[in-house]
């Protein structure tokens, strides 16, 4: 079984950074993806950002020089460093992890992350 656990989100003002950090434990295949979503209030989740075992990343346009995604191998896990945040980045965070050998995803409970003056 597969669990993740999320940390590093909080209040931030506008122009600020977070760094938020995704920690898988259990059976982790080298073979994977690992994502942050985001849902907003009353808006659908949407992909933040995502990056490959190979190493390829794809971004959300909005967040593209602003967010950075990566991955710790080693320790199985995902953060997500994120500058100059506006107050649209508001929204619950969710760490994903697809394991590409069983086909399979797993999602964390979710971080909030506030932008606000």
């Amino acid at each position: 079984q597969v669990q993740l656990e999320e940390s590093g989100g909080g209040l931030v003002q506008p122009g600020g950074s977070l760094r938020l950090t995704c920690t898988a434990s259990g059976s982790v295949s080298r073979l994977r993806t690992m994502s942050w979503h985001r849902q907003a209030p009353g808006k659908q989740r949407e992909l933040v950002a995502r990056m490959t075992s190979a190493g390829d990343t794809e971004y959300l346009n909005s967040v593209k020089g602003r967010f950075t995604i990566s991955t710790e191998n080693a320790e199985n896990s995902v953060s997500l460093q994120m500058n100059r945040l506006k107050v649209e980045d508001t929204a619950v965070y969710y760490c994903q992890l697809f394991l590409s050998g069983i086909h399979r995803d797993f999602w964390g409970q979710g971080i909030q992350v506030a932008v606000s003056s």
